[in-house]
């Protein structure tokens, strides 16, 4: 048999395996699930001198490669993100479950009583690049939701991802659960992703994690239905009715706390009127925090900046740079927006409350923010734990997917001998 043909069969075990597994965690209880998440967080902890090992391997071969900045960044880890780790699955162990939860309830004139409850996918496959942590929150969330998993993470964080899923399979393990609930793919070869996103009938939904090349070739191959986003091209618009000082803040946060992750402001709107009044110190102080700025028009004539080129709005950075210019209000942002972002995050910074409406009303991003730094677009933030990625689609899940956004529903119907005539 070809190494591909192998390749298909493990593949195809896996799922059969996965499939087996998940039928076993439908009925799993709520506390078999939370000790299993609490058992795993503990060992990430207690492991974490073996993740870093592993994780520095992990570096040097991507330093080697030449990886930028920002993706070395989001490849990291050391103690205090293996902590952040392992609060994350404690959290995710606190929450009520999911399954089981009753979404609505009502009676019909017919003698129904109906009620629609939560219930798991089934099997959710995960494919990712150089973020290690996504196979501690997927495999988290997954299991929390009563799904099994199989992650294929990428070559960049083989070795930090497969430290990492020991961690949880000491979890299951102590909650007397099938290991195979959470399963990780072992090798890099790309045709494990092309069986994944053709095995229809053994994985029932692919949440891909990493940039515009890997989701778009999901979204383009897969067999099996997908949550994705392309891009996070995040905009944040300064209001003529902006605090100079709060604008300034939040923009400085926006682009440079994390660059490489996709709630990073990727475009800088900022008002005709906000000009006029205030210059721009927001774009400034980006300058001198290190930031490129691709500015247009008035803003391009600062000492500094560069001008933008006709590919810089509309695009994610991941980076150190950041496109700005000049709208004439809102309706310009609006207009913007609609043209170049992908309807990811977008942040308005206003003290007026109808122009912060009209903002939230007139756009149709997963995530609308007022005043706030769009580094928030985040499942932890929004108090789900973490996230297993944030979908910009509008079917089943949207936002950020956490455990809750991994179930789906069914009908529960009782009556007391109702006939239909």
């Amino acid at each position: 048999m070809t190494e591909q043909g192998d390749i298909a069969v493990m593949m195809h075990d896996m799922g059969l395996a996965a499939r087996a597994a998940a039928q076993d965690l439908a009925f799993a209880t709520a506390a078999q699930k939370s000790g299993a998440l609490q058992a795993a967080a503990d060992a990430l902890w207690e492991n974490r001198d073996q993740i870093i090992v592993a994780n520095a391997q992990d570096m040097a071969a991507a330093k080697a490669k030449g990886l930028s900045g920002a993706m070395l960044d989001r490849l990291a880890l050391d103690a205090p993100r293996i902590a952040a780790m392992a609060d994350g699955l404690r959290a995710i162990a606190a929450q009520a479950d999911p399954v089981g939860q009753v979404i609505a309830e009502w009676d019909q004139p017919n003698g129904l009583h109906i009620r629609r409850v939560r219930t798991p996918l089934g099997v959710v496959g995960v494919i990712y690049e150089s973020r290690p942590n996504v196979t501690a929150d997927a495999g988290a969330l997954c299991l929390k939701a009563g799904n099994a998993v199989i992650l294929r993470g990428g070559s960049e964080s083989a070795a930090s991802s497969a430290a990492i899923h020991q961690a949880l399979l000491v979890g299951l393990r102590v909650a007397g659960l099938p290991e195979t609930a959470i399963q990780r793919v072992p090798t890099q070869d790309r045709a494990a992703v092309s069986a994944m996103l053709g095995m229809t009938g053994l994985i029932d939904v692919i949440v891909p994690r990493g940039g515009k090349g890997l989701v778009g070739l999901v979204q383009s191959e897969a067999r099996v239905p997908v949550f994705a986003h392309l891009e996070g091209i995040c905009h944040v618009y300064v209001d003529g009715d902006a605090d100079p000082d709060m604008a300034r803040a939040i923009v400085l946060n926006a682009k440079t706390r994390r660059t490489g992750i996709c709630g990073a402001a990727e475009c800088l709107l900022i008002d005709q009127r906000f000009f006029d009044a205030h210059g721009a110190p927001m774009v400034q102080d980006l300058l001198d925090a290190g930031v490129e700025v691709r500015a247009e028009g008035a803003l391009a004539q600062m000492h500094g900046t560069v001008p933008a080129g006709a590919d810089d709005f509309g695009h994610e950075f991941l980076d150190m740079i950041i496109a700005a210019r000049l709208v004439d209000g809102v309706e310009g942002a609006i207009a913007h927006i609609r043209r170049y972002g992908s309807q990811h995050t977008e942040s308005i910074i206003t003290e007026n409350d109808a122009t912060a409406e009209r903002f939230f009303t007139r756009l149709d991003s997963a995530i609308l923010m007022r005043n706030a730094s769009t580094q928030f677009a985040d499942g932890g933030e929004f108090g789900m734990g973490g996230e297993i990625g944030i979908a910009t689609g509008k079917i089943h899940a949207r936002g950020p997917v956490g455990a809750e956004q991994l179930t789906s529903f069914k009908y529960l119907v009782t009556a007391q001998g109702a006939v239909r005539g």
